[in-house]
């Protein structure tokens, strides 16, 4: 553990262990831009695979902020597991605040764990309450540079773009069909499908297997569901949906060849957007891009597009540990 005291604080750093659980979660509901990622049950349900080194930050007794995370060799990730994982805050917390949280991360993890770099993944601000970005500003004082840039097509539900001609074309000719939309029906058919897109066309499998997201599923009921296209009596097309309190995020989407052919996933996408999901703030149809940003693939961010979507960043930081912010007025640089 770590100390310091500065105006009247008395901050505590310390890493997460089994007696915190509820008061990890307790804190993430109540937080500004905290979401069911990054609960316990969430964080750890691969834990056999990271080296996990999740910190809490205290005033006195009381949790001020939490930051999910792992340790691989001499450098501290925020979190490898997760999507997106930076610091968890309070909605009163001050920009000063975050600034001498950083410090005190920084200062904990040179010294306690011989850490020489951190990789950070910002919380896209859209899954915030309220606006919670002051942890980039720490960054940029941190002389953090970005080493990755996820573009993931959004739509902002209150302000839609119109669809493009072809998918207005495709759900057109879906609507021919007598599609049933399951919810929650078959895991195992969709993970079926779901498999073989991504070893045909991307020579990998799923983040999660079957077992991991059906056992996800069963902690967080209500966060995440499956909605699947049927045709006589057959899945055709399917998509998870992790649902936030701003966002409702396509995880994994996939269609058979049949379905691709006759334009399920336009149906389903267009139900899930102007039916189950038109009341809530953000519909993320997810990222486009390989090779960290490197790569835009264009064929599937014009479908994306399609919809109304437009771009949120994903974006990861790094920086050197030994790094300090200092707050003077003078040109430092």
């Amino acid at each position: 553990m770590i100390n310091i005291s500065k105006d009247n604080h008395n901050l505590s750093i310390t890493q997460y262990n089994l007696e915190n659980k509820q008061e990890w979660d307790d804190f993430v509901d109540k937080s500004r831009n905290g979401t069911f990622l990054h609960k316990i049950n969430y964080l750890h349900y691969h834990i056999n695979r990271f080296n996990d080194c999740s910190l809490i930050i205290k005033n006195s007794d009381q949790i001020v902020a939490l930051l999910p995370g792992n340790i691989e060799k001499e450098i501290f990730y925020t979190h490898q597991g997760l999507t997106f994982g930076g610091l968890i805050t309070r909605k009163e917390t001050k920009a000063e605040d975050i600034l001498t949280y950083f410090n005190l991360i920084n200062e904990y993890l040179l010294i306690e764990k011989k850490i020489s770099k951190v990789i950070y993944k910002a919380i896209p601000h859209i899954f915030s309450s309220i606006p919670a970005q002051e942890d980039e500003y720490a960054l940029f004082r941190l002389g953090a540079r970005i080493i990755s840039s996820g573009l993931a097509s959004t739509i902002r539900m209150d302000n839609r773009q119109p669809y493009s001609s072809s998918r207005k074309n495709n759900i057109k000719k879906a609507l021919k069909y007598d599609f049933e939309i399951k919810i929650d029906y078959s895991y195992d058919e969709f993970w079926v499908i779901l498999n073989n897109n991504l070893m045909k066309f991307h020579n990998t499998r799923p983040v999660h297997n079957i077992s991991e997201i059906k056992k996800l599923k069963k902690d967080f009921d209500n966060n995440i569901r499956l909605y699947s296209v049927y045709l006589n009596s057959e899945c055709i097309a399917g998509v998870i949906i992790y649902i936030f309190d701003n966002v409702a995020h396509a995880q994994y989407t996939a269609a058979s060849e049949y379905g691709k052919k006759i334009s399920a996933l336009d149906y389903l996408y267009d139900h899930l957007i102007n039916r189950i999901f038109k009341e809530i703030n953000y519909f993320s149809l997810g990222t486009s891009v390989e090779n960290n940003g490197y790569y835009l693939n264009e064929g599937l961010i014009s479908q994306k597009q399609g919809f109304g979507g437009r771009g949120v960043l994903y974006q990861q930081f790094e920086y050197e540990v030994k790094n300090t912010i200092i707050n003077k007025k003078e040109n430092l640089t």
